[in-house]
């Protein structure tokens, strides 16, 4: 909080020369917390990671460019792609997916045929688990395709090296577990991989020049950029490294599998997450008693337990898990989640979804 404040409180009176150190200092914690090539300028700072994939996917295809998916992408990877198969006849496939979290494999090197682009969601926001980002990666490297990864939930969770995995372009936001504020994220770009510019504006340099530039970031970075966010990501970043990112994962793991075995030890509760030990802090259940929107207005309301249902923006998880009708309900465990959280959201689904219920006084 002292961090935060103190850059909030150098965004009221710097100049263009302190913004522009705000933003470096950034880039290069990003470059740190997401295992990225040391060099900060690839990074162009956007609204969120549905920004950067946006830009990572318009600025990379062609008319008849085929691009493979799997069934964990979020509606911020599978809209764009809707819009660019219908306006640009971009080909898409989509690798099948199971509720373990798997893939197969052999089908992704089937649809790996002639591909342009592999997109990986490097951990599903509905189940929790991680995909197997290097052995996807060494698939779509075998028949000449590049690698986004979406790691809008993996930034700030986990330390392995995205670059190394085999990532070319690589999507993140600020708001999730790089502690940040919400409206900055950004798009890693690996050396040597041309891609167009999706917006146009300027960039305080080379104003006589009609088109945007070549180098980086400012060849995706048009217009005035959100320096209160970057000084807050900056700030979240800077805490998530001083409380250190393996410690804290181990702590979300820990109080991930005490919720995991006491949500399933409850009656008509069934889990859709595996407990995955290196997954994400993420339980997804459905009550054979309750719908989920009800489930988790109570939760909140008489419990005090916020929790998100629905569809979660990933359409594909859903019907694989036959729950598109209605969804789920996701519960999620942070860097300040206690365990007296997690006992207090079993006592809450317990109480609610076991005998009759008790009018709150």
């Amino acid at each position: 909080q002292w961090r935060l404040a103190h850059w909030a409180g150098l965004v009221e009176k710097i100049g263009a020369l302190e913004a522009g150190r705000i933003a470096l200092h950034c880039r290069m914690a990003l470059t740190r917390v997401l295992g990225l090539p040391e060099d900060p300028g690839r990074i162009a700072l956007t609204l969120n990671a549905t920004h950067g994939i946006n830009a990572a996917l318009w600025g990379l295809l062609g008319t008849g460019d085929v691009v493979v998916t799997t069934a964990y992408d979020h509606n911020a990877v599978l809209r764009p792609l809707a819009l660019l198969e219908a306006e640009m006849g971009v080909k898409t496939r989509s690798v099948s997916g199971a509720p373990d979290g798997t893939v197969d494999m052999e089908e992704l090197g089937r649809l790996m045929d002639g591909a342009r682009l592999l997109v990986v969601n490097a951990a599903s926001n509905v189940l929790g688990t991680r995909l197997p980002l290097a052995e996807m990666s060494a698939v779509a490297r075998q028949h000449g395709a590049l690698v986004l990864v979406d790691a809008a939930q993996w930034g700030g969770h986990f330390f392995p090296d995205l670059a190394e995995a085999g990532a070319d372009l690589v999507a993140f936001t600020g708001h999730k577990g790089l502690l940040g504020p919400q409206g900055i994220g950004g798009l890693w770009v690996r050396s040597g991989v041309a891609i167009r510019p999706h917006l146009a504006g300027g960039t305080g340099g080379d104003s006589m020049d009609p088109r945007m530039p070549a180098a980086f970031p400012d060849r995706l970075e048009p217009g005035s950029g959100n320096v209160p966010g970057m000084a807050g990501l900056l700030a979240g970043i800077e805490a998530l490294e001083e409380m250190g990112i393996e410690s804290v994962h181990r702590n979300e793991m820990a109080l991930k599998t005490v919720l995991w075995e006491g949500l399933n030890s409850l009656q008509g509760i069934r889990v859709l997450s595996p407990l995955a030990p290196e997954g994400l802090g993420i339980v997804t259940v459905v009550s054979e008693r309750m719908d989920p929107p009800t489930l988790a207005g109570l939760l909140d309301q008489e419990w005090g337990v916020l929790v998100r249902h629905g569809l979660n923006c990933a359409p594909g998880v859903h019907r694989m898990l036959g729950t598109e009708a209605q969804g789920a309900v996701r519960f999620s465990v942070g860097w300040a989640t206690t365990e007296e959280d997690v006992l207090q959201a079993i006592r809450g689904v317990d109480s609610l979804t076991s005998g009759p219920r008790v009018p709150v006084a």
